[in-house]
């Protein structure tokens, strides 16, 4: 698949003062690209759109690149302890995806260049729980490989997780391009995973991205380097045809990935949807094949107070008892996470 590349580059003032920044700026002008100074990356107009498709789409296709100025990191409960804000949004066009909520009606993806501070803060978060291990998440709001190639932001945190006794960092991503963090000296202390899905749910939902095959090889390249590995299955959707889509899915992983990998992690989640979710699918999607009829759902309240509607009982017993089992099949030493 081929690399992401900006239609348009809006860079922060401030950026321009940073290593990263003032090289990037440079890159893109050697690009055929509509290029731009701003004042501030949480200012960003311009991003054209007569409707909230068209507006989507621009926005995919836009870089804001900037300098990261709040100090303190949210949480990531329960997969780790903070986020790393490496990376916001991603340019791949999921159907289904919560940051079409989170992020307004323009996901542009933003990068920062002001790393060394990011992980420098980060240390002082890892020296606070010493002597406890601190966990870092660096996809809680992005997939941070696509823009890898122009960052070096996820072979800089690996480089630096890889000296922190205390530090563990972890990502998820759709995305294959890992060529340049087969080099770096990890220790074991970054874990990558993959989300992946039955060709089905990849190709009718997961607009831009890459195929199942090509995301089996990355995670091969992955494991042939000592790396710590996980995979999400999400969202897991229940249609005609499931069962047979995602054994051959687990047995084909089998199959491609080195024996050594019978530890790695799997993270199971169902399809669910909010109602705000739902109307901006349709705005976005409005010939979607999601299943998003309400009354075959059961409704269930999220930590945050808000409603979701997820499968009924009688469902999630099925997919749950499927998933264990197959997964006990082919990957016998591996850990299930969680499943929700």
């Amino acid at each position: 698949m081929e690399r992401f590349q900006p239609h348009r580059v809006l860079i922060e003032e401030r950026a321009l003062d940073y290593e990263l920044g003032h090289n990037l700026y440079n890159y893109f002008s050697q690009k055929r690209v509509e290029l731009k100074v701003i004042c501030s990356h949480n200012r960003v107009t311009g991003i054209p759109g007569k409707n909230p498709r068209q507006s989507y789409l621009e926005a995919k296709r836009t870089l804001v690149i900037g300098v990261r100025q709040s100090k303190d990191f949210q949480t990531c409960k329960p997969s780790a302890h903070y986020q790393l804000p490496l990376v916001t949004s991603c340019p791949g066009k999921c159907e289904y995806c919560y940051l079409q909520t989170t992020l307004g009606k323009k996901p542009y993806i933003r990068i920062y260049v002001n790393l060394d501070e990011i992980l420098e803060r980060a240390k002082s978060y890892i020296a606070a729980k010493r002597p406890e291990v601190t966990i870092f998440e660096g996809a809680a709001t992005s997939d941070p490989l696509p823009v890898e190639y122009l960052t070096g932001a996820l072979a800089k945190a690996i480089d630096f997780f890889g000296r922190e006794q205390f530090g563990r960092f972890r990502f998820v991503t759709k995305f294959t391009d890992v060529e340049t963090l087969l080099k770096v000296n990890h220790q074991g202390h970054t874990t990558v995973r993959f989300s992946i899905n039955s060709p089905y749910v990849i190709n009718n939902f997961e607009h831009a991205t890459p195929p199942l095959a090509e995301r089996i090889a990355a995670a091969g390249k992955v494991a042939s380097k000592a790396y710590p590995l996980g995979f999400i299955i999400g969202p897991i959707l229940h249609y005609s045809g499931w069962q047979e889509d995602y054994d051959k899915m687990l047995a084909n992983l089998r199959i491609k990935l080195p024996v050594s990998t019978d530890t790695i992690a799997f993270e199971l989640i169902t399809h669910r949807f909010t109602t705000s979710a739902k109307k901006n699918i349709l705005e976005l999607y409005p010939q979607t094949k999601l299943p998003l009829n309400e009354e075959e759902r059961q409704l269930k309240y999220g930590q945050f107070g808000y409603t979701k509607y997820v499968y009924p009982q009688e469902i999630m017993s099925e997919l749950r008892e499927f998933f264990f089992a197959r997964i006990k099949k082919y990957f016998p030493q591996a850990e299930i996470s969680y499943f929700v």
